[in-house]
């Protein structure tokens, strides 16, 4: 597995981004998928998670109804789909994959693996 995040950019609030996360490994349908952020100062945060078919997701509260996770696994990528994005969604975005289908998805060492992150700055 050797992951990529793309996508990000500078936004003004209320707007939308999509990342994609890349597995240029080709075996990412054997994980579910995990994404995190990490804003200047703050801790890491688990923001969401799909399972390996993409049946089941998860989303942390701070993004629930802003956020959709999904996922092709014929081309091993997964997406996070943002939209009425605020200054406080500012930091690095990090996919990461895991084999416990979203077990303790908030839980950065239940992922095995980690993709380089992608900055997604929201202007005021």
């Amino acid at each position: 597995v050797q992951l990529q995040a793309y996508g990000g950019g500078l936004v003004q609030a209320g707007g939308s981004l999509r990342l994609s996360c890349v597995d240029s490994g080709g075996s990412l349908d054997y994980y579910a998928v995990g994404w995190f952020r990490r804003a200047p100062g703050k801790e890491r945060e688990g923001v969401s998670c799909i399972s390996t078919s993409g049946g089941t997701t998860y989303y942390a509260d701070s993004v629930k109804g802003r956020v959709t996770v999904s996922r092709d696994n014929a081309k091993y990528t997964a997406y996070l789909q943002m939209n009425s994005l605020k200054p406080e969604d500012t930091a690095v975005y990090y996919c990461a994959s895991q084999d416990f289908e979203c077990g303790n998805y908030w839980y950065a060492a239940t992922y095995y693996y980690w993709g380089l992150g992608t900055q997604v700055t929201v202007s005021s």
